[in-house]
């Protein structure tokens, strides 16, 4: 464990870099907010960090108190990562660093990596952002997202547990949206809403519940 650097500084601001600010970690609690997580699938979908690097943020972050570590019982028996409550906390943190950025974006460059479960948050923050009163008020509901890359799923309006996780949605759910990467990345960027791709015919949302309704009334 490597000891804490400090900007020495009595700024919240500070002292909140001091926990998050390293190469890495904001990143590591991207992939936590799906819920518990073994290392091997963290530095899969963590593509370009070494493993001694992935490893020390890990023990960083649970020396801080944004995670833990627990071993599954039998027949699992691995050990999964999981954020403390403070570590999720970070959420809006998170959404908001993604929102400043949305105009960094730009196009999909060759090199650059992709997951479809990295567009969770951007769909989320797009769907709250429009003030859909449904989603907001969807607490245990679930979305399920189809791209090109593959598939992943949103858990609406969630305080606790995951926020959203990898592939088909666990049970039935709320609605399901289609949509190619060209139009998710457009929400990404901020460049277009989700009811005006709803109209448009770029998402398709499937299902008879009151919040796909919602989405295809806009």
């Amino acid at each position: 464990m490597s000891p804490r650097r400090s900007y020495d500084q009595y700024c919240s601001a500070a002292r909140a870099l001091d926990v998050v600010g390293d190469r890495w970690t904001l990143l590591i609690v991207r992939e936590l907010l799906a819920g518990p997580r073994r290392y091997t699938d963290l530095h899969a979908d963590l593509p370009g960090v070494s493993t001694d690097v992935l490893a020390g943020r890990l023990r960083d972050m649970e020396r801080d108190g944004l995670t833990t570590r627990r071993r599954l019982p039998p027949p699992g028996a691995a050990y999964v990562y999981e954020l403390t409550r403070r570590g999720r906390e970070l959420l809006p943190v998170l959404q908001a660093l993604g929102r400043w950025g949305e105009g960094e974006l730009g196009e999909r460059r060759p090199t650059d990596a992709v997951r479809a479960h990295w567009f969770a948050l951007p769909l989320l923050r797009a769907l709250e952002g429009e003030d859909f009163p449904d989603v907001r008020q969807a607490d245990g509901e679930i979305l399920e997202v189809r791209l090109d890359e593959g598939e992943f799923h949103l858990h609406l309006g969630a305080q606790d547990g995951p926020v959203h996780g990898d592939g088909p949605a666990p049970r039935e759910p709320a609605a399901r949206l289609a949509l190619d990467a060209g139009t998710c990345a457009a929400v990404a960027r901020g460049e277009l809403g989700v009811r005006d791709a709803v109209r448009a015919g770029r998402i398709d949302v499937a299902g008879d519940g009151t919040l796909a309704k919602a989405l295809r009334e806009g």
